[in-house]
């Protein structure tokens, strides 16, 4: 399929939500390879003994970065040899408009995301995606992380 087809159809879509992930659940083992990768072993991450005592959530919680992190996995946009779109090349974060971390998500919830398009942009060879990408926390009104997020397609 070509850039303009796929451009085309992504043009009807604009305020329509593009994706619904499926559940992931957020686990001890994730956010603590989290804080190792960031070095953030703030102990409402990672000392579940003393967030049960001490927070107001009485559980660890995920980083909020990590929240947002999970973003291209759970969006479908970097599985190897299954491109988002046809002809697609490659795909890189361009980046943020906003971010915004509206709800604690506890160790053993389950989360997924849901992807607005809000606008396309051309750019020669591609064209960049806006979406409002929205992580739910299963059972809670309130969802995890809201953000726009800007990423670039290659073909």
């Amino acid at each position: 399929m070509s850039l303009e087809t796929v451009r085309a159809e992504l043009t009807t879509q604009i305020g329509q939500d593009l994706f619904v992930s499926d559940w992931v659940q957020i686990t001890q083992e994730r956010v603590n390879a989290f804080a190792q990768a960031t070095d953030d072993h703030q102990w409402i991450h990672t000392n579940p003994a003393r967030a049960a005592a001490e927070s107001p959530w009485k559980a660890t919680i995920a980083h909020g970065y990590l929240t947002l992190s999970l973003y291209p996995m759970i969006r479908g946009i970097v599985e190897e040899g299954k491109p988002a779109f046809p002809g697609l090349r490659t795909v890189i974060n361009y980046g943020l408009n906003k971010v915004r971390f509206t709800a604690a998500v506890k160790v053993g919830a389950r989360v997924r995301g849901r992807s607005k398009l809000l606008a396309i942009a051309d750019f020669e060879g591609g064209f960049m995606l806006t979406e409002e990408f929205t992580m739910e926390i299963e059972g809670e009104k309130k969802p995890a992380c809201i953000a726009e997020i800007l990423m670039r397609y290659y073909f």
